[in-house]
């Protein structure tokens, strides 16, 4: 868990956001979400510690790419981030009538075959910081698929309490990140789904191949679906050019290796895990969160990247 902030800087944030949010959820969807681009574009100029941290995350990934082209990703992201923001001022106007306007499915046929193969044993949901995930998570449970979402605390309290509020507004539960196993398994006999970002750092993981480079990875979700036999299904947020339509992206279940090595098990079914998420981000680089220190824990011996 990330430790908090103080109550007073908690609440000077809070209040600045509200700001923003209130003037965004004052102004009709469409034209909050170009507001919103204007506002992502914008904050990229001021935001220098976390611009070097985006830098360096995409030379890693992208070596062959010339700086312009780098930061032309970066500045796409910045303004994902504010149509991101100015759809989540208005989550409480969508219902099962409104849904279909904002999100609807692509390779639904996927996700009815996992549940059928599931036989009660519940979903694994792979995903991760990528489009509008908030959206995606919300628009599940509208359409009737709720989920457990396994969630890292953020910094600021009353941020945190907003976040988590949205998020399970229409039947969908949080689980604390932090010593959430025995939690996930016992919702996972009761056939929950459970909604688990691969796209983090972790101080005590299982290292895989990210971008040509080893990342630590939880390695938590490989765990489950190899004692449990849970199918996991990869799910994402795609954005429709610069509208505001989505497609949820469901991609064929991940077959999950079982091996008599349990840990090159775990190893190999996460790689499999994190290849999924490569994938999706070459796709729409622009989708995913680049100021994250992804590569920040590094092998004994290994040289810091930030």
């Amino acid at each position: 868990m990330a430790r908090q902030i103080g109550a007073v800087q908690a609440r000077i944030e809070y209040t600045g956001i509200a700001a923003v949010v209130a003037a965004l959820r004052a102004m009709p969807l469409e034209r909050a979400v170009r507001a919103g681009a204007r506002l992502g574009g914008w904050a990229m100029n001021f935001d220098r510690p976390n611009r070097r941290i985006a830098l360096t995350n995409l030379e890693i990934a992208f070596p062959d790419y010339t700086v312009q082209a780098r930061l032309g990703i970066l500045r796409a992201m910045y303004k994902s981030w504010g149509r991101m923001l100015a759809e989540w001022t208005h989550f409480g106007d969508l219902s099962r009538a409104t849904i279909e306007r904002v999100a609807t499915y692509e390779g639904k046929q996927h996700w009815d075959d996992a549940e059928r193969k599931s036989k009660g044993r519940g979903l694994l949901v792979l995903s991760g910081h990528y489009g509008n995930f908030e959206l995606l998570q919300l628009a599940h449970s509208i359409y009737g698929y709720h989920i457990a979402i396994v969630h890292r605390a953020l910094r600021n309290p009353l941020i945190d309490a907003a976040v988590c509020g949205a998020r399970v507004r229409y039947g969908n539960r949080v689980i604390e990140r932090k010593a959430g196993g025995a939690e996930m398994l016992r919702m996972l006999r009761k056939n929950w789904m459970i909604a688990i970002a691969l796209d983090l750092d972790v101080r005590k993981g299982v290292f895989v191949d990210f971008f040509g480079k080893p990342a630590s990875t939880s390695d938590g979700m490989a765990r489950l679906a190899v004692a449990m036999g849970t199918p996991v299904v990869p799910v994402f947020m795609v954005r429709q050019g610069d509208t505001i339509r989505h497609k949820i992206k469901i991609l064929p279940q991940i077959e999950i290796v079982k091996t008599r090595d349990r840990e090159e098990c775990v190893r190999e079914n996460t790689q499999r895990f994190t290849n999924t998420l490569e994938q999706m981000i070459r796709e729409h680089p622009d989708h995913w969160n680049w100021i994250h220190r992804r590569w920040k824990t590094r092998p004994p011996g290994e040289h810091r990247f930030y």
